[in-house]
Order: structure tokens, then C-alpha cells, then sequence
């Protein structure tokens, strides 16, 4: 839903938000003074938004000829016809979408469906299960005959063990619709070791998927300061599903949010986006030889190495981002693994070790 009359946003997002209004039959086709009513509302310049709004459909309808080869937006009378005082109407035809319907989208989404899906909210994986299933509507006899299409008997997901919490859909949607319009975000949210959920607002930066958790990254409120490092100290992380209310404020993010630094991707190679207690590590394993075929087939970095140290034991050298994942995956490799440096991460994990230890003598 927009939150500002179609008139104030840029042209590319102005034709996107006609397609998304116009109605998709003959019997509902709308005038351009109907249009007006969600396009704009100044009255000081409605003449130049009228105007702008009749370019945008011409600007719609030659995006659709000229990338579709479709002539989807109707007007009635027809384009190439003079309407004479007459009130043009406007609809697009029914069947269209500007959805590419190829082997290559249908690659992606059934893959994504067979794959990964049991990793997501469910919310997540009925947007997936809609979308597959509207693409085969869209063209059900190619698919079905194509080898793509003959994948779903030649698949089968495992779920996973621990399944994905449950999101809520309206915190979900406030959350995009904040994310979308650079809007600043309102939350109360739960922490894990507090009993009362806090009202906090953020400038939220995006989203988040670790395993089959989604959390929401952003920054705390603070004023613009020369010094980067300065402002990452404001940088959070939230688990989405303890996000109990999320209301979208009517104030923009402010423009040091979106520099370079605090890209998503930058954000994650300095270790913003999950625990951790440094950005990377020079990581040495001494791995069981038999269980160390795993490491060739799935390396933990690009320069990993591993050396045979004898019949039984591999050596394993590689640069990695010392999390908490991190910590996890070597905890459970314990009966085949064993951390010969950083010391400060081998203590870490014999600690945990120790622990389970003791829980099991009880």
C-alpha cells in the first residue's frame, strides 16, 4: 500500500505503482479524473499532475510494447485513435503479467521451493507454493512437458530439524513497508532475558537470514557523526519473530545510513550481521582423516589448506569469521575435531564441552 499519492515518487516507481492499480478488466476500465483520485491530490498543481499522469500512461504502454511485445494496457478509444473531447478509459488485459515465465525463473523458484523452503517461515513458503503455482497456470503444457517441470517427482526436502519460528505477518509487512519507503521503524520488541517487551524505535537497514531465523538489521537513532566507526556503535540486530508490534513513522531515514560502509554486504564482512568476537581468524583443525573428506568437498574458505599430518589425522588451516555459528559447528564436530588455535576459541569450545559433559553425569 503506498503511503504518498502516486504524484510523489519517481517516475520508474510512479509506472510501477499504475500497474499495480489499474484494473485488470474491460468493465472496471478507469478515467483519468477516476486515476486522479490515487495519483494526486495537491490542488494547487492539479493541471501538472494531470498532465504528468496522462504521460506516464503513454510511458506505461510503450514499456509494455517495447520489453513485453504486448499491447496489455488497453485504452478505449485505442491508442492510435484521436478520442475527440471523448473521457479515455484505461485497464490491462486480464492475462498479463509482467512476470517472465522461462526455464530459467522456473529453475530458480522450484529449486528454491524443493530446497530451501523448509528453512523459512511459513508465511515465506506459502509466498513460494502461490508463486510456483502461478506459474504453471501461466504456461501449464510447456512446463509439464519440459524436464523442469517433470523435477517435482525427482525431489524431496528433509525438513529441518528445528523448524523456523513463527513470524507475524503485520510485523512482517510494516517492516517491508518500511525497508521500501526509507522510513524510520518503530518496535516492541522482546528480548530473550528481559520479561517486558521495550518500545524502541530504529532506522532499519534490512533483512537478515541465519539458518532458519530472519532478523532485522538497523542502527539506533543517533546524529550524523564524520567518524564511521562512531556510528557502527549504534549498529543492531533483532529476531524478527520478537518483534511483537511494528508501527512504520511518518520520518525518513537520514542519508548517513546509506553509505557505502553500511551496506548490507560491507555490514557482513566487518561482522555486523551475526555474534561475533572478531572479524576473522586464522583457524588450525586437526581433523580425523575419515571426516575430513567433508572439509574437500565443502571448504571452510577460499584458502583453506589441509595437510596430512599421518594414517589418522589431517591438518586444516583456514581464514574464517569467528562466530557463533562458527563456535556451534565446531562443538559438534568435538568426537572428530580438535582446535589447535586460535587458543581463545579452542578454550571456548572446551568450555562448552565441559558443560555438556557435567549435564550428562548428572
Amino acid at each position: 500500500m503506498l503511503t504518498h499519492p502516486i504524484a510523489n515518487y519517481k517516475k520508474s516507481e510512479r509506472l510501477f505503482a499504475l500497474y499495480q492499480c489499474l484494473p485488470r478488466n474491460k468493465e472496471q476500465a478507469v478515467s483519468l479524473t477516476e486515476l486522479m483520485t490515487v495519483y494526486g491530490d495537491n490542488p494547487d498543481s492539479f493541471a501538472n499532475e494531470r498532465k504528468n499522469l496522462e504521460n506516464d500512461l503513454h510511458s506505461l504502454n510503450q514499456v509494455f510494447t517495447d520489453i513485453f511485445s504486448s499491447q496489455a494496457l488497453v485504452r478505449i478509444p485505442a491508442w492510435e485513435q484521436n478520442i475527440s473531447g471523448q473521457a479515455a478509459r484505461f485497464y490491462i488485459e486480464p492475462e498479463f503479467t509482467i512476470d517472465v515465465v522461462n526455464e530459467e525463473s522456473i529453475f530458480f523458484w522450484e529449486m528454491l521451493s524443493n530446497y530451501t523452503a523448509h528453512y523459512l517461515p511459513l508465511s515465506f513458503q506459502k509466498t513460494i507454493t502461490n508463486k510456483l503455482v502461478h506459474i504453471r497456470r501461466h504456461d501449464r503444457n510447456r512446463f509439464v512437458q519440459s524436464p523442469l517441470g517433470q523435477w517435482q517427482d525427482n525431489l524431496i526436502t528433509l525438513p529441518s530439524v528445528v523448524q523456523a519460528p513463527t513470524i507475524n505477518k503485520e510485523v512482517l509487512a510494516s517492516i517491508h513497508l518500511a525497508l521500501l519507503n526509507k522510513s524510520q521503524l518503530q518496535i516492541v520488541y522482546q528480548n530473550k532475558w528481559q520479561q517486558k517487551p521495550k518500545q524502541r524505535t530504529l532506522y532499519p537497514k534490512g533483512l537478515v537470514f541465519i539458518e532458519n531465523m530472519m532478523y532485522l538489521t538497523g542502527f539506533n537513532p543517533v546524529e550524523d557523526h564524520i567518524d564511521d566507526d562512531v556510528l557502527l556503535k549504534s549498529h543492531r540486530n533483532f529476531a524478527v519473530n520478537r518483534i511483537k508490534e511494528a508501527t512504520v513513522l511518518n520520518k525518513p531515514i537520514p542519508d548517513w545510513v546509506y553509505r557505502d560502509t553500511f551496506t548490507l554486504n560491507n555490514l557482513n564482512k566487518i561482522g555486523k550481521l551475526e555474534p561475533t568476537t572478531n572479524n576473522e581468524i586464522e583457524l588450525v583443525l586437526k581433523v580425523q582423516r575419515y571426516a575430513c573428506q567433508h572439509l574437500f568437498e565443502c571448504p571452510l574458505s577460499d584458502n583453506q589448506q589441509i595437510k596430512v599430518i599421518n594414517d589418522n589425522w589431517n591438518r586444516v588451516t583456514a581464514t574464517v569469521a569467528n562466530t557463533k555459528r562458527l563456535e556451534d559447528w565446531l562443538v559438534s564436530m568435538s568426537q572428530l575435531a580438535v582446535v589447535e588455535s586460535p587458543v581463545e576459541l579452542r578454550m571456548a569450545v572446551l568450555g562448552r564441552l565441559r558443560s555438556a559433559i557435567e549435564l550428562y553425569q548428572e
